[in-house]
């Protein structure tokens, strides 16, 4: 039902470093680059299927992470959710809450969640036996 979500950065050169490395690291890989000012940049698997933009804001102005937006990447296994959340640290990412189940561990609700370097909200998530 998504084809996209897209977030703000004031470096885009930064960004495309960032998540070309996260992104790779899902199978993703950049799929469309947009030639404006905006250098709307969109990463994923096939232009069809649903992929994530990072670009300048189109009205101009500063990027600022929206209060209560966050970006939810879903994985294939607690282990990528754990080797995907340590490899965003080492990117540059600050950690907004380590890998581990959320609510009773019998749901199999299992995310980690980091900031990228312009301060979006990225969730990791498995739901489900492993």
């Amino acid at each position: 039902m998504i084809g996209y979500a897209t977030l703000g950065t004031n470096d885009p050169a930064r960004a495309k470093a960032f998540y070309d490395a996260l992104m790779a690291e899902l199978g993703a890989k950049r799929l469309i680059e947009m030639p404006d000012a905006r250098e709307l940049t969109f990463w994923g698997t096939a232009p069809h299927k649903p992929m994530l933009a990072i670009g300048r804001p189109y009205d101009g102005g500063p990027a600022a992470p929206g209060n209560g937006t966050m970006v939810a990447l879903s994985v294939a296994s607690r282990a990528e959710v754990d080797r995907l959340h340590a490899r965003a640290i080492e990117l540059g990412a600050t950690d907004e809450g380590a890998p581990g189940f959320r609510g009773p561990e019998t749901l199999g609700y299992y995310f980690a969640y980091f900031r990228d370097p312009d301060d979006n909200k990225i969730a990791l998530f498995k739901i489900g036996s492993e």
